[in-house]
């Protein structure tokens, strides 16, 4: 075993050295000319993807590798990470830009690939001259067609949760293009000398899990270049270049695919094939990442088809172009009703209710029957069919086989984070949906109220037991907690027009409740949920027990 264990090194030169080991323990290993191809990307960079995360490794990076294996492309990717370089230093480097995918599938079993598609990986550091002129001479190539992103929903604001400008973007609105140190103030800065190398065209393409991706980048993007070009920091025709749509695109996409992070389980297993060097590394940012990554296998990506310099041909690996109306119906069939409501209910709930594993709280009957209920009966109605993928189908794989996966290792905690950021989206959307329909009324749904009620009960940070837990990260925290602090679990009777004033705020729910009519209803199960010990479970059986 020790033999084996030194020869599986997640390398260029293990892999090299230990192909028929890897083979035989059932790995899929690149099939390409590794040196070509790096050649061909250091020279003619096609693609370069901002925010080297898990869900970037396990579906586009793979996506890459199995056109390069096809003979497809000859170019692979570049990774650039502008947040935590300890991504990149520790994790990126040391396995030669290579990473283990394990494709986890609701039947039990495991796919193994090596993923060598990324063939360099740079820091987004506009103080680190070597890998800024780097990332500046790939921007100034006229091969360049896209730069992707995921770097999260809050990656693209420069406000913090009270609308006031970030103290970093501030900083880059006077300072310019020279330095910047803000994540979007870098990009922004890169696209800069892109228009300097020559008006080089170039799409931006965001790809985050939220909904009208492209018009956040381009906010962002937008924002920098009217400061600069108002401040003389910028040649004055930047910010009509940001806004030629024939130069400078920013489609919208739709992005699905569950990618937890790295589990013990899965690290395990590898070990026990004899991999070394596994360990995840939690950086100085608290970036939790390994060389490997574990994900469903279902996967999505929608993509509008606006590329000025031509687009790399990655609908062949499964990635589909279309029109921006048609991602718009899918990324709202998915984000406002199929699969990301189901989430965050199950997130707040599963909190409450001390799981720690999203699968399992499928196996709750009342947790079920309510997501079945708030997907089904009060999304669906609303949901418009995109044509290129079902609704329908969609929320039957997600109710009954992708979130139900007992081997994805999914936490509600994980999926908590941020909740304030998309409860607007994931529930507003079908709200607003209902007031505008004619056939339809607001009153009739009531248990998308009981999710705000739960997300308000789940603020108290103390579980069904009347436990105290940690809450999940979430730019709005101190904005939110403080009205329900003072909140107890009792009978006693409560004040509840402290609340008044969060519900109202549109920013988070998406709409102001108190004028819609559902402020109301959203009190009331939150006394039923803050009744006492155990009165969450008893709230979800007086609905859902039947």
């Amino acid at each position: 075993m020790a033999e084996s264990v030194r020869r599986m090194k997640l390398t260029l030169e293990g892999i090299r050295e230990g192909k028929a080991e890897y083979l035989a323990k059932g790995y899929q290993l690149p099939e390409f000319d590794y040196d070509k191809v790096k050649k061909n990307t250091y020279e003619r960079p096609v693609w370069i993807h901002f925010g080297a995360g898990n869900i970037f490794r396990a579906f586009q990076a793979n996506v890459m590798q199995n056109l390069l294996n096809k003979g497809i492309m000859d170019v692979g990717l570049v990774a650039a990470e502008g947040y935590d370089y300890e991504i990149i230093e520790k994790s990126n480097r040391p396995h030669d830009n290579l990473s283990l995918l394990a494709t986890l599938k609701a039947a039990g079993t495991v796919e193994k690939t090596v993923v060598g598609s990324i063939m360099e990986s740079l820091i987004l550091d506009s103080e680190n001259e070597v890998e800024y002129n780097r990332l500046k001479e790939i921007f100034r190539n006229p091969s360049l067609q896209m730069a992707s992103f995921t770097i999260t929903e809050k990656g693209y604001s420069l406000v913090n949760g009270k609308g006031e400008v970030l103290p970093g973007v501030a900083e880059d609105y006077v300072k310019g293009p020279e330095k910047p140190g803000s994540y979007l103030g870098k990009v922004v800065s890169l696209l800069y000398t892109r228009f300097q190398a020559g008006n080089l065209p170039i799409a931006m393409v965001s790809m985050d899990n939220c909904s009208h991706n492209g018009d956040k980048l381009y906010a962002a993007v937008n924002a920098f270049a009217e400061k600069w070009t108002e401040n003389g920091l910028a040649d004055k025709e930047f910010l009509a270049y940001v806004n030629d749509k024939t130069k400078v695109s920013f489609p919208w996409s739709m992005i699905d695919k569950i990618t937890p992070r790295p589990d013990a389980k899965v690290e395990k297993m590898l070990l026990e094939d004899g991999m070394e060097n596994l360990e995840p590394v939690i950086t100085s940012k608290n970036t939790y990442i390994a060389p490997f990554v574990n994900a469903e296998e279902c996967e999505y990506l929608v993509i509008e088809d606006s590329f000025p310099n031509g687009k790399p041909p990655i609908d062949k690996g499964g990635i589909i172009f279309t029109n921006r109306e048609t991602v718009d119906k899918v990324e709202k069939m998915k984000v406002c009703t199929c699969l990301n409501p189901l989430h965050t209910t199950l997130a707040v709930y599963g909190c409450l209710l001390g799981y720690t594993l999203i699968a399992d709280e499928m196996k709750n009957p009342l947790l079920k029957k309510f997501v079945e209920t708030v997907g089904y009966v009060e999304g669906l109605p609303v949901v418009v069919d995109p044509g290129i993928i079902a609704p329908k189908d969609f929320i039957d794989a997600v109710v009954n086989v992708r979130i139900p996966n007992p081997f994805m290792p999914d936490t509600p905690q994980r999926i908590a984070t941020d909740t304030s950021q998309k409860l607007a989206i994931r529930f507003g959307e079908t709200i607003k949906a209902y007031d505008k329909r004619p056939d339809l009324k607001v009153s009739e749904l009531k248990f998308i109220p009981l999710v705000f009620a739960g997300w308000l009960r789940y603020l108290m940070a103390i579980d069904d037991q009347g436990n105290a837990f940690t809450l999940s990260s979430d730019p709005l925290l101190d904005v939110a907690t403080p009205f329900v602090a003072g909140y107890e679990l009792s009978n006693a009777p409560k004040d509840l027009s402290k609340l008044d004033e969060l519900l109202k705020n549109e920013k988070i729910f998406g709409v102001d409740l108190i004028k819609i009519g559902m402020a109301d209803l959203v009190k009331d199960y939150f006394v039923q949920l803050s009744s006492g010990k155990g009165a969450v479970v008893a709230t979800l059986r007086k609905y859902f027990g039947a």
